[in-house]
């Protein structure tokens, strides 16, 4: 009978990877918070679930624009982080006006 931390348990060897980007601060004072929720309630709203459609992947842009502006993360280009986008149809929707106020000029630091 083999116990938990026994020889063989297969945990021993157990290497775990970093971040690609590194740690970054939480967000404590919910600084972000009303752009993390709009986003979790898009993506409850897909259907069929996993979509990912561009009016969440926009609140995604704005939750990480919010985040740089903050300082609760290193600013980086669009394109690296999966999030450029060209003209929307809808160039009139707050959501999409938002996002590109949000730092779409940014410079990689």
């Amino acid at each position: 009978m083999s116990g938990f931390g026994a020889p063989g348990g297969g945990a021993a060897n157990y290497k775990p990877t970093p971040p690609e980007r590194g740690s970054f601060p939480l967000d404590h004072d919910a600084e972000c918070k009303h752009v993390i929720s709009s986003y979790l309630r898009c993506l409850r709203r897909q259907n069929p679930p996993g979509r990912n459609n561009e009016e969440c992947r926009l609140l995604a842009k704005e939750y990480l624009g919010c985040r740089m502006e903050k300082g609760l993360m290193a600013k980086d280009e669009w394109s690296n982080l999966g999030l450029e986008f060209g003209k929307t149809a809808t160039g009139d929707s707050n959501v999409a006006n938002t996002a590109d106020a949000s730092g779409s000029d940014m410079k990689k630091s």
